[in-house]
This record gives C-alpha cells, sequence and structure tokens, in this order.
C-alpha cells in the first residue's frame, strides 16, 4: 500500500510541475500597433508579418521562448514594457542613451540610414541649409523627432504625427515640404503607388550617434536580465546558422545589419 501511495503522490506532484509549466504565460512581444513595412505589418487576416516579426520568431524559437505578438500604440510602447504589458519591444527601437535611462537592450539587430524624402517637382537634399523654411513630417516620439528638432532649427515647421503613415500621406497631399524616416521604411513608401506618384528620395541626414544611437535593439526591462542575456544568444546564434541571412534575403537585397546610424 505503501509503495502505490509513493507512487500516486510521485505522479500528482509530477502532474502538477507539468500543469505549471503549460500554465506559464508567453513572452509577449511588443510591437507598434500601426503598419510599418517591410519590417511589421498586418496582414488580410490581422496576423503580423515582416522582416522584424521573422527575425524575432527565429530568436524565440532558436532560444525556445513561448513568444506572442502584442500590437501596442509606438507613444505607448516604453510604458507599455515598464508597466509589464508587453515583456519586449521588437518594433525598429533605436538604441539611444536617452531610452537606457528608462529600459535597456539587447544587442543591435539591425541598423540602416536616416532619410529626407519630399516631393519630385522640388530638388532639394538633406542638409539643414536645403531644409531651411520648410515643413518637415516626422512621427511623434521617434529619434526622427529629436534629430529634426535638432538639426532642422530653420525648418518652418517641425510636424509630429501619431504614426508613419499619416505623415507619407501628408506630404503625399502636399501638406508637407519633407519628411524624414528610417530609409528602409521611406522606401516602402516610395515604391508604392502613392509614392512613386508624388515623391522620391532627397538624401540622407548627418550623422549624429547620440540622436540616431547605434543601430536598433530589442527593448526589455532593466531587472530582465536573463531574457535579455536569451535574446542576445539567440541573436547571435542567428546570425552564426545563416537563419538571420535567410530571413534578410526574402525582403532585401542587402545585410541590413549594416553600422549606419538609424530607425525609430
Amino acid at each position: 500500500m505503501k509503495t502505490v501511495l509513493k507512487i500516486f503522490a510521485a505522479g500528482l506532484l509530477l502532474g502538477v510541475a507539468a500543469m505549471g509549466v503549460a500554465k506559464a504565460d508567453p513572452i509577449k512581444i511588443g510591437v507598434a500597433a500601426e503598419p510599418y513595412p517591410p519590417f511589421t505589418s498586418p496582414d488580410a487576416s490581422g496576423k503580423w508579418v515582416g522582416w522584424e516579426i521573422d527575425f524575432i520568431d527565429a530568436v524565440c524559437a532558436e532560444e525556445k521562448l513561448d513568444c506572442v505578438i502584442t500590437p501596442v500604440a509606438w507613444d505607448g510602447i516604453i510604458p507599455a514594457l515598464t508597466t509589464k504589458k508587453i515583456d519586449v519591444i521588437a518594433s525598429s527601437m533605436s538604441i539611444t542613451d536617452e531610452r537606457k535611462k528608462t529600459i535597456d537592450f539587447s544587442d543591435k539587430y539591425y541598423n540602416t540610414p536616416t532619410a529626407i524624402i519630399g516631393p519630385k517637382d522640388k530638388k532639394f537634399g538633406a542638409t539643414p541649409d536645403d531644409l531651411k523654411g520648410k515643413v518637415i513630417g516626422v512621427q511623434v516620439s521617434t529619434i526622427h523627432a529629436v534629430y529634426a528638432k535638432k538639426h532642422f532649427t530653420d525648418a518652418a515647421e517641425i510636424k509630429e504625427y501619431q504614426t508613419q503613415d499619416e505623415a507619407d500621406n501628408d506630404l503625399a497631399a502636399g501638406r508637407l515640404d519633407a519628411v524624414q524616416a528610417d530609409s528602409i521604411a521611406l522606401d516602402a513608401f516610395l515604391q508604392s503607388d502613392q509614392g512613386k506618384a508624388c515623391c522620391d528620395l532627397k538624401g540622407m541626414v548627418a550623422p549624429d550617434l547620440e540622436v540616431l544611437g547605434p543601430g536598433v535593439g530589442a527593448g526589455v526591462r532593466k531587472e530582465d536580465t536573463d531574457l535579455k542575456n536569451k535574446i542576445n544568444a539567440g541573436i547571435k546564434a542567428i546570425r552564426a546558422n545563416g537563419k538571420y541571412a535567410e530571413i534578410t534575403k526574402k525582403y532585401f537585397n542587402f545585410d541590413v545589419y549594416g553600422d549606419a546610424p538609424q530607425s525609430n
């Protein structure tokens, strides 16, 4: 009888342990709740797709993390992280000293230049002199908003938008003279029917490491060092085993890992 009871008790403990594993909360991966092709966008069924989605899925798979994509308003994405509504930010967020006062970051996982676009029928560049007297559109709470306010002080106005789409649409409608954003995101707009009809690339802005940062990383809470270490290990692994390159080739004809300052 004692043997039977021991077996029963052991089985009960195993069952409770298994239930505990099964009920473990997934890692909520926060992305901005707006289309940001080719990095993150909802498809027709509402599923989130894009380079950054494939990238974070690969990292999670490598580290055996149960991850779920969780859309959050961009201007509230850091508060969502610190209040534990999400666990990781994987939304083209640049690593900056200002943000590091509040959150921590993984290692860089991509880095592309910052660009200026404008109407096809107007010829100008991306320098402060070129943008003097112009109305420039940027997305709120991004490094682009900070950069424009710092460097384009002679602009007529730095106009901030909740989403990048809104800025692009106002440029196409003639309500802006220029838009500053990540070069890849702007290229996606320029390749659209709307973008082809209205606008072209004016140039890349001058580097400012303090504002633009060294690249894009995954945002994590300062205390979540174990999670940060797992993300870093996943990034390193998929860079080494070719998965990163495989994902990148689906979207780009160059390595977005790059070294030029970037993104949101």
